[in-house]
Parts: C-alpha cells; structure tokens; sequence
C-alpha cells in the first residue's frame, strides 16, 4: 500500500497541475492515467513478492 501511494504522489508531482483536485473535477483523462499506471506498479509489486 505504501509504495503504491508514493507511486500516485510521483505521478502527481511529473504531471501537471494537482492531480487529486483535477480528478476530483471530473477530469476522467487523468484518473485512468493515475489509475493505469498505479494498477502497473502494483502488478510489478505482485510479481517481486511471489518470486
């Protein structure tokens, strides 16, 4: 849960403008890019721990 949160606050520092008020706007672009990209880094995570 951890690194999964420090991945969404890296993505919201590379992209730009806040990511959690864009989202909570309704800007449906960033959240699948937000969630795409901490569903990858979990998938990975996954991998690690049952290697």
């Amino acid at each position: 849960m951890a690194i999964a949160f420090l991945a969404f606050k890296l993505i919201d520092l590379i992209t730009p403008g806040n990511l959690s008020k864009q989202i909570a706007d309704g800007n449906v672009a960033q959240a699948i890019l937000a969630g795409a990209l901490i569903l990858g880094v979990c998938i990975i995570i996954a991998a690690v721990l049952s290697s």
